[in-house]
């Protein structure tokens, strides 16, 4: 990673903070790490190097971008609460009159601090992913430029998705760090949805610091799905963790359909006694593009339940990892913890790893992984060339398949559409 001297942007920081007329604790939260940065180390993901990615490319923090947004017609808007944002800027905003009179708070992330500055303050980078934990996280506090805030009062329950769209703008060389924050209180219930997408053409290389913090009090259901599309200039680290206490559950369906480089942590914290977690992500590397995943779900409390599915695709020249770890802690009896990795190559220079942890310090506990790298089926590919499809649609029905798992949990019809056809798409280009 080339060295930035990020200590030279504690003015830009400040004027940044003041125009967004940020509470004190922010700014000050913000100072503290730009103060750390130079000092902490980068999150370790095994096997994987990325030391040298411009995950740290600052660029102008003041100067908005003043490219015309892209935003859907209103035609294609559902009723559902909507976000629609830029880099620094929400270009729309819907929230229905009916969950506000109850309560639900679903609001850009600045907007939220100034007007619920307290709630904001005791959740922001407390409970999932401290602030100082590294340098990835530690510039993440500091060069915040964008996100959202999602609360739910106690026992609200929420059939509509909340969903959130982010634009990318390319031709914007600022830093993209975009910040999720979800509170669900007890026995509340909700479906989140979010799409990060690259528009217009790069002319450097870029950076994207994405973190998502999801709180589940006792009780509460949160089911959220994400598809990740940024371009092929932008080199991402990306950050997903949720805290899940007594009989709550956080399910995630994850869609890794970038373009560029890509680092990930996906961390479920089951803390409470039958708290519960289903990660299925989905990933697919091309070109010469470099992914490293880590997922992991750490069992805390007894009878806790902590499962994981990864499936990846590679293409020509692409490299995908997936660390899957599956952690039981001493004093959670009951708990059980499952991962399946399963990476599909389809060229002959693709290299693709699968890597299964287990860590165990109780007894009492049902553990167990399975692991694989390999090629399409062949007996499936010969069953449907042999009632008339080509091979190169057979392949590409085959992986779409293997793909399935979290294309049938994404919440909304239209969206889900969209992601098969992002995935025709990342298998033909």
């Amino acid at each position: 990673m080339k060295s930035v001297n990020l200590q030279a942007y504690l003015d830009d920081i400040t004027l940044f903070s003041a125009s967004l007329e940020e509470p004190k604790w922010m700014l000050d939260r913000r100072l503290e790490a730009l103060k750390k940065v130079d000092e902490l180390e980068l999150p370790v993901i095994e096997r994987v190097k990325y030391h040298r990615w411009p995950l740290m490319n600052v660029g102008s923090i003041n100067e908005e971008y003043q490219g015309a947004p892209i935003l859907p017609s209103f035609d294609e808007i559902e009723d559902n609460p909507l976000v629609i944002q830029g880099r620094t800027t929400t270009f729309y905003e819907q929230m229905p009159v009916e969950l506000a009179e109850q309560g639900v708070i679903f609001t850009d992330i600045f907007t939220a601090m100034i007007e619920h500055s307290e709630l904001v303050e005791k959740y922001f980078m407390t409970k999932t992913v401290p602030s100082l934990e590294d340098k990835m996280t530690a510039f993440h506090t500091a060069f915040l430029n964008g996100g959202v805030f999602l609360y739910l009062p106690k026992n609200v329950v929420v059939k509509e998705a909340f969903e959130s769209l982010f634009y990318h703008q390319q031709e914007d060389t600022s830093a993209f760090v975009k910040h999720v924050l979800i509170v669900a209180e007890e026995n509340s219930e909700l479906t989140y949805l979010e799409r990060f997408e690259s528009i217009g053409e790069a002319s450097e290389k870029l950076s994207a610091n994405i973190v998502v913090e999801v709180i589940a009090k006792p009780g509460a259901k949160v089911k959220f799905a994400a598809i990740d599309r940024l371009g092929k200039e932008v080199n991402t680290y990306m950050n997903r963790r949720a805290y899940v206490m007594k009989d709550a559950s956080v399910d995630w369906a994850l869609g890794l359909m970038n373009d560029g480089n890509v680092v990930a942590d996906f961390d479920s914290e089951l803390v409470g006694e039958g708290s519960h977690s289903e990660v299925k992500v989905v990933a697919i590397s091309a070109g010469r593009q470099v992914q490293g995943i880590d997922t992991r779900v750490t069992n805390r409390a007894p009878h806790s339940i902590g499962h994981i599915l990864q499936h990846g695709v590679i293409r020509e020249k692409g490299t995908l990892t997936f660390n899957g770890i599956g952690h039981i802690i001493n004093g959670a009896k009951g708990a059980d913890a499952q991962q399946e990795s399963r990476v599909l190559m389809l060229s002959d220079q693709a290299r693709g790893d699968a890597n299964p942890i287990l860590l165990i310090d109780e007894f009492e506990v049902t553990a167990g992984h399975a692991a694989s790298a390999g090629r399409l089926d062949p007996e499936e590919l010969y069953y449907l060339m042999s009632r008339g499809l080509p091979q190169k649609e057979a392949e590409r029905l085959v992986t779409r398949g293997f793909l399935g798992s979290v294309i049938t949990a994404i919440p909304v019809k239209s969206v889900q559409e969209e992601f098969v056809q992002v995935i025709d798409r990342k298998l033909v280009d």
